[in-house]
C-alpha cells in the first residue's frame, strides 16, 4: 500500500465522476433561472401556479432521497448510477414533449426523484474511487464540480435565451449534457465491493443513518437560513436595500466563494481536521448573514455573498466526511443521502417559513429570524455535534 502523501488524489476514475457531476448539474441549472419565463409564456401561468410547478421537483427529490441512500447501499453502484443518470436523462427529453401545463407539472414533479438520486449515488461513487487517505480532501474537491456548473450555467442559460429566443433550444443543450453526465458515469470503473451479506429487515436506518442524527439535524439549521436568502434575496434587495439588479453579482459571487474555499481548505481536510473546517465554516457564514441585515450598503450586501460562499464551501465537505465517518463503508450511500435529505428539508422550511414571517412581519424580521437560527445552529454545533461526532467517529 503506498504511503498516504504519494498516493493519488486526481485519478482518472475520479475525473471522470467529476466531470459527470459537473454535467449533471449543469444540465439542471442552465434550466433552473428560465424556467417561470417559460411557464409564464408558454402556459400562461400565474405565480402561484408557477411556484406550485416548480415545487414539485425539490418535494420529489426530498421524498426519495432517502430511498435512493438504500438502493445505493444495496445493490451494484455503478449499475444503479447509470440507471438514474439515464432517467434524469429521459425526463428533459420529456419536457420537449410535455404540451400542457398539467403534463409539464407531472414531469418536472417525477424528474426530481431521479435527479435526487443521481446526486446521491455520484457523490457515493466519488468517494469509492478515491484513495481512503485522501478521502477528505477529495470530498471537498468533489463539491467544485456543481459549484462551477452552478456559477455558470445559469448565466449560459439566459445568454442562449436571448440569443434565439427558442426554449426549445435550452432544453436540448440541457438533454446533451444530461447524456453526457450517462455515458460518462458509464465509463467509470469501481473497485469490487461485495454485496451486503447482511439482509435484515428493513428498517428506519437503511434509509437514515440514525447514528448521524446530530449531523442531519444540524445541516437543517444552516440549510434553512440558505433557503432564506436564496428564494427571498431578489425582493428584499429591491424593497427593503433599494437594490434592483444585483442579483445575478450576488450569486456569482456566492459562487466564487464556495470555489475559493474548496481551493483553500484542501490542506485542512487532509489532515483530518473536520470539525475545525465546519467551525470556521459556520462562523464564517454566522458573520455574513449578520452583516447582511445590519447594513443596507451595496458593499456589505457583496460581501455578504463571498462570506456566506466561503462559510458554507467550508462546512458542506467537512459535514458530509463527519457523517461518512461514522458510517460503514456499506452504508455510505444512506449517509449521503442523509445529509441531502436534511439540506432539502432545510432548504423547504426556509422557503415556508421566510414566506409567512415576511408576509406577517416584513422581511427585515425573517432575515433577523435567519441569523437567529443560524446562531441556534452555531451553538448545538459547538455544544453537541462536534462531541457526538469524535465519539463515533470510526477508525
Amino acid at each position: 500500500m503506498a504511503p498516504p502523501e504519494t498516493e493519488k488524489l486526481w485519478n482518472k476514475e475520479y475525473i471522470k465522476v467529476m466531470a459527470a457531476n459537473f454535467s449533471l448539474f449543469f444540465a439542471f441549472y442552465i434550466l433552473t433561472p428560465l424556467l417561470p419565463i417559460y411557464l409564464s409564456e408558454h402556459f400562461g401561468a400565474t405565480k402561484d401556479v408557477i411556484g406550485l410547478t416548480l415545487s414539485g421537483y425539490a418535494v420529489a427529490a426530498l421524498l426519495f432521497r432517502p430511498f435512493s441512500g438504500y438502493i445505493v447501499d444495496s445493490f451494484d453502484r455503478k449499475k444503479v448510477l447509470v440507471f438514474f443518470m439515464l432517467l434524469s436523462f429521459l425526463f428533459y427529453g420529456l419536457y420537449l414533449v410535455a404540451g400542457t401545463l398539467l403534463l409539464f407539472t407531472l414531469v418536472r414533479t417525477l424528474h426530481g426523484g431521479p435527479f435526487g438520486a443521481s446526486t446521491v449515488a455520484n457523490s457515493t461513487v466519488a468517494i469509492d474511487v478515491l484513495p481512503s487517505s485522501r478521502r477528505n480532501e477529495g470530498v471537498g474537491y468533489y463539491g467544485l464540480s456543481n459549484n462551477i456548473a452552478t456559477a455558470i450555467a445559469p448565466s449560459v442559460g439566459i445568454a442562449l435565451y436571448k440569443w434565439t429566443g427558442d426554449f426549445n433550444v435550452l432544453f436540448l443543450v440541457a438533454l446533451f449534457f444530461a447524456l453526457l453526465s450517462t455515458v460518462i458515469s458509464a465509463w467509470v470503473k469501481l473497485p469490487y465491493r461485495p454485496p451486503v451479506a447482511d439482509k435484515k429487515k428493513l428498517s428506519l436506518d437503511r434509509f437514515f443513518l440514525i447514528k448521524g442524527w446530530f449531523i442531519g439535524v444540524n445541516m437543517v439549521c444552516f440549510s434553512l437560513c440558505y433557503g432564506v436568502l436564496s428564494n427571498y434575496l431578489a425582493i428584499y434587495a429591491k424593497e427593503v436595500m433599494g437594490i434592483t439588479s444585483g442579483s445575478g453579482t450576488f450569486f456569482l459571487l456566492l459562487s466564487l466563494g464556495l470555489i475559493l474555499s474548496r481551493l483553500q481548505g484542501g490542506k485542512s481536510l487532509r489532515e483530518g481536521k473536520l470539525t475545525r473546517h465546519a467551525g470556521i465554516g459556520i462562523l464564517i457564514s454566522t458573520v455574513g448573514y449578520t452583516v447582511f441585515v445590519i447594513s443596507s450598503h451595496p458593499v456589505c450586501f457583496y460581501a455578504t455573498a463571498i462570506l456566506v460562499g466561503l462559510g458554507n464551501g467550508h462546512m458542506w465537505p467537512a459535514f458530509q466526511n463527519m457523517i461518512i465517518s461514522v458510517a460503514n463503508h456499506n452504508e455510505r450511500g444512506t449517509a449521503n443521502s442523509t445529509l441531502l435529505t436534511s439540506w432539502d428539508l432545510g432548504m423547504g422550511l426556509g422557503i415556508v417559513l421566510g414566506g409567512v414571517i415576511a408576509e406577517h412581519l416584513g422581511y427585515s424580521a425573517a432575515f433577523w429570524t435567519v441569523v437567529a437560527v443560524h446562531v441556534a445552529g452555531v451553538v448545538m454545533y459547538f455544544a453537541v455535534t462536534r462531541k457526538m461526532f469524535e465519539q463515533r467517529r470510526l477508525a
